[in-house]
């Protein structure tokens, strides 16, 4: 099994996919890798030698921003919003959507299960 940024990568997939297993790592980059490495796109990882494998980390090691790290920017960058208290900030903290969805009807993603709200009953006469 091949561990590439410490993510175990499956091994019976091909290179090109399997690399997208990585977080910040999709399938342009992936692309990318292979043909700055000259791996053919229907390699699979368990055909890669030791070697082939070596220069795919140490490849992304040195030219990408991946698992850790970029998880840990995001959040910053997040907290960073919050912090200043602007208004993708206060959408942050509020847990609703920040880039002007409605959130009259749906946004349930965001806002989590519908929470019912007891109103009047209805009066009979």
């Amino acid at each position: 099994m091949a561990r590439i940024a410490g993510v175990n990568i499956p091994t019976n997939k091909r290179v090109l996919i399997s690399l997208r297993y990585i977080y910040g790592i999709g399938p342009v980059k992936a692309r990318d890798i292979c043909t700055a490495l000259s791996i053919p796109e229907d390699r699979r990882v368990n055909q890669l030698s030791d070697d082939e494998v070596l220069k795919i980390r140490e490849l992304i090691d040195r030219d990408y921003r991946v698992e850790g790290d970029l998880r840990r920017e995001t959040a910053m960058n997040i907290k960073r919003l919050m912090d200043l208290g602007c208004y993708r900030g206060l959408r942050h903290r509020k847990g609703l959507p920040v880039r002007g969805q409605r959130t009259h009807t749906n946004a349930r993603t965001r806002k989590g299960k519908a929470v019912a709200i007891a109103g009047k009953k209805k009066v009979t006469k």
